[in-house]
């Protein structure tokens, strides 16, 4: 067939934005922080108090003084939530409170260690000193965290940042030390907040140059809006910037609706839209989204299989879904229905398999590489096929049966191969007799799968479709592919069930994908779902199904929905390229920028 097809290095992009915001650490419970924060404030009291008393006395200011520094960090965390971070969606009080905690260690260590080297050189100014540079490190950590994730301006990043480390000095250092000249002492900790602001400025400043630099938005915000939606699931954030990123398309939605005793029965939509990019960012939940709407109006089993499409057909936000839920609405007038179909036809070619079945003048196909791995085809093998089926007089429905997952693919090897099935599939279609159908549907939706196991909400629909004494099952599970060889087993077991022949298909949707701390970001059907258990689903469908089967007849559409935002090939390699070259450069400018900074800050402080 030559179609000539490469890499779509889309999926592959988007993959390594997953895999590098996955990587976000969760927190313990806010409990276990704070009683982690207690005890480190205990240890710490009597860290630095012992060094220099060493008895009861010590003990005793070492413990009252840890004990004030747990109530007032309790305080500041508080009022830094409700007052600084009050419209702030992730500094919570919780990951608030976790900051402080390690603001403390480090505060604590570093005093520590000053009141140790004071006692043997018996130097006062060298206690302030070395106390001054913990000042420095608590305080760019603080900087960072807060600047790098809040979203509100740098003065309210800047007082969150500096208030707990300093009331923390007050109490564990300033207020015992009264014979300390406080001039030497202001002024020593205001040259570590001057370097601890130059710094991270300094820090934040280069990074964002790269996102300028490729997208004209800074690195900074870019994180920002992906962390809104990692942390808290906020969509809006980033599907703003997708917006102004976003390209338009024409999509195109292929719908075979089959009707038994003058009632819709069920309707096939296929969208040649890519469920992405993840979570509840763009068009990641539509397959549920356009079931559910379509359910709503029109009371029948809807299946939203997969299209032929990748990640470079991801929908920029939920307007557009809105505008591809509105299109798909406006296409439901089905006039005429034709009640003739031929068998179900399955070719195979190499280590690929096409099927064709045919509705009145429509040729749906099912392609799949299982039980090899299988994700995204291209278009340009749809184009294929599109052509070929016009050719002969026929409309055709291309579904990307999305059904096997076990190492890598490369589309370019086998893509010929399936075009040659599938065309393969329909000249023996073509031929077939066609003949009277009878259909069966169900759906279930399994209460016990969700998406963190990987099934989405949309559940499981079946379709029987029966012509002659051939049952063909069309099973579609809302999920992002299926664990290698699970397909050949539904099968194998449906076979026991009396069908001939069909397919298993998932929905690609990427509503499972970024929930669950996994390196794939996602659990394709079967990975940790009990497959006892969905077959069990799935046979009980398929059993429904077959005691309803009817006469029936179909009808078919394929439409185009203009002018439809999508985030293009080029900006989703882009994003992915900053996030790879941010994360590199970021660990280069923080191993050059603050220790460089510590050297010229302890030479100032050995000066002062």
């Amino acid at each position: 067939m030559g179609l000539g097809i490469t890499l779509d290095s889309s999926n592959k992009s988007v993959d390594k934005i997953v895999d590098r915001y996955s990587q976000l650490f969760t927190l313990p419970s806010h409990k276990v922080i704070n009683l982690s924060l207690f005890i480190s404030c205990l240890v710490g009291g009597l860290l630095v108090t012992l060094p220099l008393i060493s008895s009861l006395y010590g003990v005793f200011l070492g413990l009252v003084q840890g004990i004030f520094a747990f109530l007032v960090t309790l305080l500041v965390d508080f009022g830094t939530t409700q007052i600084f971070m009050k419209d702030d969606p992730i500094l919570n009080l919780r990951r608030c409170s976790f900051l402080s905690f390690s603001s403390c260690l480090v505060l604590f260590i570093f005093i520590f260690f000053a009141n140790l080297t004071s006692v043997s050189f018996g130097s006062l100014n060298l206690l302030v000193k070395l106390s001054s540079l913990g000042f420095f490190v608590a305080l760019t950590l603080r900087l960072l965290v807060f600047s790098t994730v809040s979203s509100v301006n740098y003065w309210r990043v800047f007082f969150s940042a500096f208030l707990q480390p300093t009331l923390l000095l007050v109490i564990l250092f300033l207020i015992p030390s009264t014979l300390y000249n406080f001039i030497y002492q202001f002024s020593s900790f205001l040259v570590s907040i001057i370097a601890a602001i130059f710094g991270v400025q300094l820090f934040n400043l280069l990074l964002n140059r790269i996102g300028k630099e490729f997208l004209g938005i800074p690195s900074i915000s870019l994180f920002k809006v992906f962390l809104a939606n990692w942390t808290e699931g906020l969509n809006k954030p980033i599907e703003e910037v997708f917006e102004q990123l976003g390209n338009e398309r024409d999509i195109i939605v292929s719908l075979l609706a089959l009707k038994a005793n003058n009632r819709l029965e069920a309707i096939i939509v296929v969208p040649n839209v890519h469920p992405g990019p993840f979570k509840n960012i763009g068009s990641s939940a539509l397959p549920s989204m356009i079931q559910k709407t379509l359910e709503d109006k029109l009371q029948c089993v809807v299946s939203v299989p997969h299209g032929i499409s990748g990640h470079d057909l991801d929908l920029t936000s939920q307007i557009q879904n809105e505008k591809i839920l509105n299109g798909i609405l406006n296409f439901l007038d089905f006039n005429i229905f034709d009640s003739k179909a031929t068998p179900f036809i399955r070719i195979n070619e190499g280590s690929v398999n096409a099927s064709c079945q045919i509705f009145g003048r429509c040729a749906l196909f099912t392609l799949t590489t299982a039980p090899k791995t299988m994700e995204d085809l291209p278009t340009e093998l749809y184009n294929a096929i599109l052509q070929k089926s016009n050719e002969m007089g026929l409309s055709s429905i291309v579904i990307d049966a999305h059904n096997s997952v076990n190492g890598s693919f490369k589309p370019e090897e086998i893509t010929d191969y399936l075009g040659k099935a599938a065309l393969s599939a329909l000249e023996k279609a073509v031929h077939s007799r066609y003949s009277h159908f009878e259909i069966g549907v169900a759906k279930v939706v399994p209460e016990e799968f969700g998406i963190k196991d990987g099934m989405g909400p949309g559940g499981i629909t079946v379709i029987i479709v029966k012509v002659g004494d051939q049952k063909a099952a069309y099973i579609t599970i809302d999920g992002n592919n299926m664990v290698s060889n699970l397909r050949e087993n539904i099968l194998l077991r449906l076979g026991e069930l009396g069908i001939t022949d069909g397919e298993v298909l998932t929905s690609d949707t990427h509503i499972v994908n970024g929930v669950v701390m996994v390196k794939r970001g996602y659990h394709p059907i079967g990975e940790v779902i009990n497959t006892e258990r969905l077959i069990g689903y799935i046979e009980s469908a398929v059993l429904d199904a077959l005691e309803d089967l009817e006469i029936a007849e179909a009808a078919w559409r394929t439409e185009i929905i203009p002018k439809i935002k999508v985030i293009g090939e080029e900006q989703i390699n882009t994003l992915s390229l900053i996030a790879e070259r941010t994360a590199k450069q970021a660990k280069k400018y923080a191993l050059l920028i603050f220790p460089l900074i510590s050297v010229a800050l302890t030479a100032l402080l050995i000066l002062l």
